[in-house]
């Protein structure tokens, strides 16, 4: 079997040796992922293996040189999404062009339905993520929030979720009302800190640009010039789902995110994720994006703890 061989251009050293990572550890990942051989001396690489996985290989180490040209270190997030979306067959030409930009970094779309997520969170005044935990639903939520409120788009953010707990009760929370939401809505605090810093942060809060609120608090406001984030929305009621878009004003925008296998309500209650969904797919001016398994954006085990639940499910139903 004759190897492909090929040239990486311009050929720099010092880009050559973030590609490589330390102790070759990127080239074994990619020799792993595609079941290749691959071989260098110097830019020129010489990749063993069935034809197909080997040009796989070599598009992968082609679009991880392209990373590198900033002098920035691939980190195993980065090698993963390459890998996953090169062996999923996805062009990554519209990824590098869709680009987030926050204070504190600059975010792309790591797979195709985060970039169809964030296009239709620009495009749209409505936007709805659904899919499983680890695809990047709520950060990149908040991260076109902060982009949106650097530019001077919306005046405010919101940041907004059911006050459920996850299989076990709490009972009496102390404190105020910013103290006893606080644990519910730690996830977004993270996805705020990434995206401004902390300083940053605690200023925005104080001022009451950046408001934090359980959604049963919502009721009975109208929310103009804001970027809205429900969050865990598959905790909510048909109701309280109602009643959340109908907060809606004028020079605003709402993305809510939830996944719909996770869902801590009350047996036999409906939820207004879901119900929602499958009501508004039609509706104008709203985006539903349904991400999958395959678009986990954490360590590679969340994936396929997720398909083995699925699978586990599909079994249980059968």
């Amino acid at each position: 079997m004759t190897p492909l061989t090929f040239s990486l251009s311009p050929a720099d050293n010092q880009r050559l040796a973030l590609l490589c990572g330390q102790f070759d550890d990127n080239l074994k990942r990619i020799e792993k992922y595609f079941d290749v051989k691959i071989s260098n001396r110097g830019p020129v690489f010489s990749i063993k293996g069935d034809p197909e996985p080997a040009q796989r290989a070599g598009r992968s180490l082609q679009e991880l040189y392209t990373a590198t040209e900033k002098d920035k270190a691939l980190n195993e997030a980065t090698v993963q999404s390459v890998l996953k979306n090169v062996g999923d067959g996805e062009d990554a030409e519209p990824l590098r062009h869709t680009k987030v930009r926050t204070p504190k970094k600059q975010v792309r779309p790591q797979n195709e339905h985060q970039r169809m997520y964030l296009e239709r969170i620009r495009t749209g005044d409505v936007c709805f993520g659904v899919g499983p935990a680890g695809t990047g639903k709520t950060f990149l939520a908040v991260a076109c929030a902060v982009q949106a409120l650097v530019q001077d788009e919306v005046y405010r953010i919101v940041l907004c979720r059911p006050a459920v707990e996850a299989g076990e009760r709490l009972g009496f929370l102390p404190g105020d009302i910013g103290q006893k939401v606080d644990p519910y809505l730690r996830p977004l605090y993270d996805a705020l800190y990434e995206c401004l810093g902390f300083d940053k942060v605690a200023r925005l809060m104080e001022k009451n640009v950046i408001e934090l609120a359980p959604l049963a608090y919502m009721r009975g406001r109208t929310l103009s010039d804001s970027f809205v984030i429900l969050d865990e929305a598959q905790n909510s009621t048909i109701q309280q789902m109602l009643m959340f878009l109908t907060r809606i004003g004028f020079g605003s925008k709402a993305v809510i995110t939830g996944d719909m296998t996770q869902t801590d309500l009350p047996p036999g209650t409906i939820s207004g994720l879901r119900h929602a969904v499958e009501t508004l797919a039609d509706v104008k001016g709203i985006g539903v994006t349904q991400f999958q398994p395959r678009d986990v954006v954490r360590h590679p085990l969340v994936q396929r703890i997720i398909e083995a639940y699925e699978s586990d499910g599909k079994k249980r139903g059968s």
